[in-house]
Formats: structure tokens, C-alpha cells, sequence
């Protein structure tokens, strides 16, 4: 190369510089993913189990509604992982600590009200009933973003 043209191409936008390369998340692989941490995890006993939502509020909690569900080992306090997106755009993450590793966040009573602690994207109140769809939506613009999310036992 003669001397000078590294500086020169360097300069010039010659030379390639490398994509952010996709970490090693849960999920399907894509482009776009997002941190997720877990927070007042009160155990390190079975798996924090995150499920994707797309933006609409037809499928949000329904069941066969989500993209996709994804697990992870529970680590006492926080939790953290990353977990790919389809594409950027609006999505909803609902959470749950599934302490005996069921595959299912168990209920009980007569409401069906959790047993095992659960969370939402953009944390909103959950003591009545469950969010409003508008309230867990989280805007993904582009890869590399983080959240938080508050889990709430019974």
C-alpha cells in the first residue's frame, strides 16, 4: 500500500468497517435484538420465561398470540439476557419466573391470579388486573437497546 493511503482510504470511507455483530441471544436469530433485565428475582430456582409479543392488542395474552417464547436460567436479583426481535419496530415482552419449571406460570384461586412473580415491558401497575395492551408496548428502533423489568410476586 503506498505510503499515506491507509490514512487516505481511512479518511475517505474506503475502508469497510465491521457490523455490529449479533451477541449470543435468545430467540430466533436476526438483526435486532434487545437486553432484558430481570429485576427483584427472589430465587435462582428454575427459569425466567419471556415471551415476544407483536404489536397488536388482539393476541396480546392470548394463547398461540406471541412470537415466540424464550427461557433462561433464574439468577437471584437480576436476571439478565439478550433476546433477538424479528425486525425493529413495536413490540410487547411479558415475563414470568417459572420456579419449578413447569412451562406454565401457575395460578391459583378462584381469579387465577399468579403464583409465581411476572412483569411486563414499561413496568406499568399491575394490582388490579393485567396491563392495557398501550401500556407494555416498547419501541424498537434499532439493534443494541436495553430494558428493565420489574418482576411482582403475589
Amino acid at each position: 500500500m503506498p505510503a499515506g493511503f491507509g490514512a487516505l482510504a481511512l479518511a475517505s470511507g474506503l475502508i469497510a468497517t465491521p457490523a455490529l455483530a449479533a451477541p449470543p441471544c435468545l430467540g430466533p436469530q436476526s438483526n435486532v435484538w434487545v437486553y432484558i433485565s430481570v429485576d427483584g428475582v427472589r430465587n435462582a430456582m428454575g427459569q425466567i420465561a419471556t415471551t415476544v409479543y407483536a404489536d397488536d392488542p388482539d393476541k396480546f395474552l392470548v394463547k398461540n398470540g406471541s412470537l415466540y417464547v424464550v427461557r433462561t436460567p433464574a439468577v437471584a436479583n437480576v436476571t439478565r439476557y439478550c433476546v433477538f426481535l424479528p425486525s425493529t419496530g413495536v413490540y410487547a415482552i411479558a415475563v414470568y419466573h417459572d420456579e419449578d419449571n413447569s412451562g406454565t406460570i401457575n395460578r391459583g384461586g378462584v381469579l387465577g391470579i399468579p403464583t409465581e412473580g411476572f412483569g411486563f415491558s414499561n413496568n406499568p401497575p399491575t394490582l388490579a388486573s393485567l396491563p392495557v395492551f398501550r401500556t407494555v408496548r416498547l419501541a424498537v428502533p434499532k439493534a443494541n437497546l436495553a430494558t428493565t423489568i420489574h418482576l411482582k410476586y403475589p
